[in-house]
């Protein structure tokens, strides 16, 4: 195991972590035997969150050198926590498997994906986490314990509150082939007034706009065999497009039609390319389908404060999952994701207003992102909250997992 005392920061640059030691254990056995030693520990993914969900003034924990684990067994495959999607998806593809969705960026670890209720895209597409059926944990005392069945709606999205993830078992499909188009010029009270028909027309479909325009780029992911979607309004692209305006297309999934397998065309970014834009601060905010239209309706209003601090903002569908602290949880979304310029001083005023408008419309924020809400308000609508503080108390009755994130959400613990 090596072990480090400098400073770490996350993907964006945005958050150094406040650790006193980063420690990277080579064997589950290592892992075990520091958090049996430790009186704080928190296990750190692929650093793209841009909260403090997994930081700590304890020990930090990154297990990207832990052996990787692929196994595929019949329809599942078990992979250690660090597995990064774009490692995973093309060696399931390669053995004529697939997983039901990604995240627009194939960079992310799997752990830490299903902790924070991440999701793609997509009107039949939940949450990446909705594929977990099985998982491995540390606990406490250094124990290594194995959750199924329905207990696993209360763990897999856990904000590392639980323990300490070693390895996930997904649910696989068999491996498909999709293409990938760009419609440009599509107005926005267009998008509005036809939302459930636009994002039905392609197995994963987003909107791309600044809201400050009037009108949006629609990338729509459909099967090999199906026609070609027509969205009334808007123009199909005849050249490759980046979300970020500006950025280099070259970093993106290929376009234009050209027929590929699901994982070289459901992120929006190659895995060998800096996503987005890099330099950004993201937020992200899960309501529920009914409330969409009014959503678009206000963040239209917005929209001369939100254009000049903004990137991109994407729209995704999002469908209903079982995971009590699933942004998505128990509900058909639809996601509004917002990608800043990296000027948070700047940037916390405005997003306090948006926050505060789709909060009164029954949103959720995505926990790996940046909210600026007070805590009670922030977690209102996870009406879960409650059975998932019961089972904190019965996995780490001490507080061991915790730290100042899922203290002030959750309350510390109380043994």
């Amino acid at each position: 195991m090596t072990t480090t005392t400098g400073a770490l920061t996350n993907w964006a640059g945005n958050l150094t972590f406040a650790a006193r030691a980063v420690h990277r254990p080579r064997s589950v056995e290592e892992l075990q035997e520091l958090v049996r030693a430790s009186d704080r520990v928190r296990a750190l993914g692929s650093g793209h969150s841009f909260s403090t969900v997994a930081d700590t003034t304890g020990d930090l924990v990154v297990l990207d050198r832990l052996p990787t684990r692929i196994e595929i067994a019949g329809d599942t495959v078990t992979v250690s926590a660090a597995t990064r999607y774009a490692e995973l998806a093309a060696h399931l593809h390669s053995a004529g498997y697939a997983l039901g969705n990604l995240a627009s960026l194939p960079h992310i670890s799997v752990a830490g994906a299903c902790a924070t209720g991440t999701h793609g895209s997509g009107d039949a597409n939940p949450s990446l986490a909705a594929d977990v059926v099985g998982l491995q944990l540390i606990g406490p005392d250094g124990e290594l314990s194995t959750l199924a069945g329905d207990p696993i709606n209360g763990a897999v999205v856990n904000l590392g509150a639980l323990g300490i993830v070693t390895s996930l078992t997904l649910a696989l499909r068999p491996t498909f082939t999709l293409r990938q188009h760009v419609h440009l010029d599509l107005a926005l009270a267009d998008y509005a007034e036809h939302l459930d028909e636009i994002h039905a027309c392609g197995y994963s479909v987003s909107l791309f706009t600044d809201w400050g325009s009037d009108t949006g780029r629609v990338w729509v992911k459909q099967l090999e065999d199906e026609t070609p979607a027509r969205i009334p309004g808007a123009r199909l692209a005849e050249t490759p497009h980046h979300p970020v305006p500006g950025m280099p297309t070259e970093n993106c999934t290929a376009q234009l039609g050209v027929p590929g397998p699901w994982h070289e065309r459901l992120p929006h970014f190659r895995p060998e390319f800096t996503p987005s834009s890099g330099a950004e601060l993201q937020s992200e905010f899960l309501l529920p389908r009914a409330a969409a239209a009014e959503a678009v309706a206000v963040l239209r209003r917005l929209g001369p404060q939100l254009a000049p601090l903004l990137l991109i903002s994407e729209v995704r569908t999002v469908a209903a999952d079982a995971r009590w602290l699933s942004p998505s949880y128990g509900r058909d979304s639809v996601a509004f994701h917002f990608t800043w310029k990296p000027d948070l001083e700047a940037v916390t005023p405005v997003l306090a207003t948006v926050e505060r408008e789709l909060l009164e419309l029954g949103a959720r924020p995505h926990w790996g992102k940046v909210s600026v809400s007070p805590t009670a308000e922030a977690i209102a609508h996870y009406e879960r909250l409650p059975d998932f503080l019961n089972l904190r108390q019965q996995f780490d009755p001490a507080g061991k997992f915790g730290n100042p994130y899922s203290d002030a959400l959750l309350g510390p613990a109380t043994d």
